[in-house]
């Protein structure tokens, strides 16, 4: 069992917080191009635009990202809640998005990792944002990473 598991109050919260701050942020974000609204909690966001596993629309979603190689990674941690992001749904059914990160669009292809090449990334993205560590002491499941080259 986790340790200190999020409460279905805080998960609740967490939801909630995390739809507004998502559409004021891609607001600020696109309109400055990038220059403003591009850290949260002291590291870098990227929007990515993805498309709705279930509607097939696409929607900019500003995530926490780890810079890797000629891409990024991202981590769908929703901060160690029970279920997973509504996003890791969409990047599942879509792999193909569009990121903008500092200003510049580049086009990638997310894909999940696991086993050995997720315990190879996992502590660069520890070095990045420590909390991961916590998140994932948080929840009963397995938090998803995504690799976007």
């Amino acid at each position: 069992m986790a340790q200190k598991p999020m409460t279905p109050s805080e998960y609740r919260f967490v939801k909630a917080f995390i739809r507004v701050f998502a559409k004021l942020n891609v607001l600020v974000y696109r309109a400055s191009g990038g220059r403003l609204w591009k850290r949260a909690f002291g590291r870098p966001i990227c929007l990515v635009k993805m498309t709705g596993a279930k509607s097939g629309k696409q929607r900019w979603t500003p995530v926490m990202h780890v810079p890797w190689q000629d891409g990024i990674i991202i981590v769908a941690s929703l901060g160690g809640a029970p279920r997973h992001p509504a996003w890791y749904y969409n990047l599942v059914a879509h792999p193909e998005v569009e990121v903008l990160v500092n200003g510049e669009r580049k086009p990638l292809t997310a894909r999940e990792v696991f086993g050995e090449e997720k315990a190879g990334v996992w502590p660069t993205c520890l070095e990045h944002y420590p909390p991961y560590a916590d998140y994932q002491a948080r929840t009963d499941r397995e938090i998803p990473v995504f690799v976007c080259e």
